[in-house]
């Protein structure tokens, strides 16, 4: 290791914890939701009329007048104000796929030249941050500021503390103008509510008390810290997320030693500070344990209802990377971070609740809660069937190309694992013979097998399945650990809910027919099990005879974010979306837009941080080597000595030329084909450009500089080695 990345290393292992004290895992009942304004305070601050409106609101989702809001505001300002909280901001998601926030003063001084606290009703309920200087794909002009953030009544508000204060954040959704959507939430909250409507039509079929079908969301977060110091040392890792160079270390993952190891004991103060920080905000952390790669861990949450769930997990990684900082250690959420080591997903657990506590893909003991849980099911996996390149482009993005297919982390061809108990038990539902009669509820039905309570592990998981049933809930585990879970989830209770929509319009017209009601469910759903055979596999969907099979039956493997986010923009996906709502055609093409635009900026960024880093620190790193190579080649000929003497110089000297060149000329190669790319004007045709014409140069850039890693004194190359990088000191 070189003097310098060896005291940049030693810096950060020699600074305290955190404020110079051990940290403490705090009891979590205590502190559970102390930060957050949940309805329960609520109660507190609130007349009972007001009271009970608002929980009124918040369970329909229905529009808020500016009275109660006013009422709403002074309780929300005297809670804040009470816990130390000098300002406030509308916290929302705009396109970049971070979070946004403005501060304001609850201070305003009044007509005596004296001082107040102020928070009115239309401050809670809306403001006007700029809206040009976010991404909109077209739907704002640069000149064209006005854009509003609205309060969501659903999450509750909550205070943010760092060492500079303490901050009351309201979550909002963020429009333009024009009310165009300009964020994740917006359209996430229409989702919820079409799958809500669906769900509960076609649950009625079963269960007329049910009046709300609720989405839930558990989101397992996985993640790599560095040392603080060290990622300051990797320009790389600074500007772009990831290693961009880098020899693998000799000791990897390979000996399987981290996964569900000992957490080393720096870390584990890290996540006890994280926790208790999380559980201030509400957000229920219940899981913390090593990953697969080195330096790699993972934090899980309990389920919770969906909205809330995606407000949390962005809470969560903003928590991450303020809590990491005292600890000296920067988060990586880069989807993959370090070549030749696993990368990083969020997997999204997605169920169905009904108000009255019924988890409509929980198999019952009976017949007939048997029949509503293949329903529901059979209707999911469906869904996923029929819009597969949708769900494909709800998790393409430029970083998570490098994770799908790779060996740790589900492919691009989106296909449904089961397990062989429940793969088995459709097959015979599609294959038995359905009786003209329905026998009562005491006994079974013909052609529904008895389906035993499953338990969460009543079957293997299958890691390499992008869309995984585990017991009672869907796992989508493709989903980029950076990514913000609202998109992905959007898309997926969507394509349900149409899918239940259609269901329904089925079972209703045999109805009409005379066929009774639980024959048509039955019906309809062997039909669908049976139109939707393809998309089910259960063995290695790492393999290339996967890939062989999948294109033999029809699935898409659409490796390249620019050419998956084709589906945003094809006539029936612009359809289904108007049709529900969620997004109108102008919201649909500017999304495409955006997201276009963020993959080749990110491209056109690494590309030139490689030529930057090539050209300024690793090229003439290598020259002072091979110089003193030359030098000590010269003495030892001076001294008379024969060519075989340093010919194991001259070879080092000729390869690190040979290297060397290498990088310089296809480093200017790959400038020119980013001027090239830069001036193509159509963003598809950009980004296709950056990806099959730019990009190519990274990996052959890399394997030059790692060959030139291996040989150039370790004292004099430049940037921390991944060997540094991924183990803890």
């Amino acid at each position: 290791m070189s003097s310098l990345r060896f005291k940049a290393a030693e810096l950060a292992v020699s600074r305290p914890l955190v404020h110079g004290t051990a940290v403490e895992s705090l009891k979590a009942t205590s502190i559970y939701g102390k930060n957050v304004f949940t309805i329960a305070k609520m109660k507190d601050y609130l007349s009972k009329s007001t009271y009970k409106e608002l929980v009124q609101l918040v369970e329909d989702g229905s529009q808020i007048s500016r009275d109660i809001a006013d009422h709403i505001a002074q309780a929300v300002k005297t809670w804040a104000l009470e816990n130390g909280a000098t300002h406030y901001t509308h916290w929302f998601q705009p396109l970049t796929g971070s979070t946004a926030e403005k501060h304001d003063a609850f201070f305003e001084p009044d007509d005596n030249g004296e001082a107040i606290e102020k928070f009115t009703g239309d401050a809670l309920v809306q403001q006007e941050p700029d809206a040009s200087s976010f991404p909109n794909g077209g739907i704002r002009n640069t000149f064209e500021a006005r854009g509003y953030t609205a309060w969501d009544p659903s999450s509750p508000a909550f205070i943010f503390e760092t060492v500079a204060g303490k901050t009351l954040c309201i979550p909002t959704v963020f429009v333009s103008y024009t009310g165009e959507s300009l964020d994740y939430k917006a359209p996430l909250l229409k989702a919820v509510a079409a799958i809500d409507k669906a769900a509960t039509d076609v649950v009625h079929f079963f269960d007329k008390s049910v009046s709300k079908v609720n989405a839930s969301l558990g989101i397992e977060q996985e993640y790599f810290l560095v040392d603080l110091s060290l990622f300051h040392g990797r320009p790389d890792l600074q500007l772009t997320g990831r290693t961009l160079f880098g020899h693998m270390s000799a000791k990897g993952q390979q000996l399987e030693d981290h996964y569900f190891g000992a957490i080393p004991e720096r870390v584990l103060a890290y996540m006890v500070d994280l926790e208790n920080e999380a559980l201030k905000l509400g957000i229920p952390l219940k899981t913390r344990h090593n990953e697969v790669a080195p330096s790699q861990f993972e934090c899980a949450p309990m389920y919770e209802e969906i909205n809330l769930a995606i407000d949390h997990n962005q809470l969560l990684m903003n928590l991450m990377e303020q809590v990491a900082v005292r600890h000296n250690f920067k988060v990586l959420l880069h989807e993959k971070p370090y070549s030749g080591v696993n990368g990083s997903g969020k997997h999204n657990n997605w169920s169905l609740i009904t108000n009255t506590g019924v988890n409509l893909l929980s198999p019952g003991k009976t017949p007939k809660n048997n029949l509503m849980f293949l329903t529901f099911f059979v209707n999911t996996i469906k869904a996923v069937f029929e819009y597969a390149d949708l769900m494909r482009a709800s998790i393409a993005s430029h970083s998570n190309d490098h994770r799908l297919g790779a060996n740790e982390a589900p492919p691009a061809i989106i296909s449904i694992f089961l397990g062989s108990q429940l793969d088995e038990i459709l097959e015979e539902v599609e294959s038995a013979r359905v009786a003209k009669k329905v026998r009562n509820e005491t006994n079974l039905w013909h052609g529904i097998p008895k389906i035993p309570e499953l338990k969460l592990d009543n079957t293997d998981r299958n890691r390499t399945s992008p869309f995984a049933f585990t017991g009672n809930k869907f796992e989508f585990r493709a989903v980029g650990s950076s990514a913000n879970s609202a998109l992905p989830m959007t898309i997926l209770n969507a394509i349900v809910a149409q899918q239940l929509i259609e269901f329904k319009a089925e079972v209703d017209k045999q109805i009409k027919k005379g066929t009774k009601k639980d024959l048509a469910i039955l019906n309809v759903v062997r039909k669908y099990i049976k139109d939707s055979k393809a998309i089910r596999f259960e063995g290695n969907g790492y393999s290339d005879e996967w890939a062989q099979e999948a294109e033999a039956r029809g699935l898409s493997n659409i490796k390249s974010t620019p050419k998956a986010l084709d589906i945003y923009v094809k006539e029936e996906t612009l359809e289904l979306f108007e049709k529900l709502g969620i997004y109108s055609r102008r919201e649909s093409e500017a999304r495409h837009e955006i997201l276009l635009e963020n993959f080749y900026k990110k491209l056109q960024i690494e590309a030139r941080v490689i030529e930057e880093v090539v050209t300024s620190q690793i090229a003439p790193a290598c020259f002072v080597y091979q110089n003193e190579l030359i030098e000590n080649v010269k003495g030892l000929k001076d001294l008379g000595l024969a060519k075989e003497a340093f010919s194991s110089q001259l070879n080092l000297v000729e390869r690190i030329s040979k290297h060397t060149n290498l990088i310089l000329e296809k480093a200017e190669e790959m400038r020119q084909s980013r001027k090239t790319a830069n001036n193509v004007e159509d963003v598809r045709e950009k980004s296709i450009a950056y990806d099959e014409v730019v990009k190519p140069y990274f990996d052959e850039i890399r394997y030059h500089v790692n060959k030139l890693e291996k040989i150039v004194d370790d004292n004099k190359w430049p940037l921390p080695k991944l060997r540094e990088l991924l183990f803890l000191r």
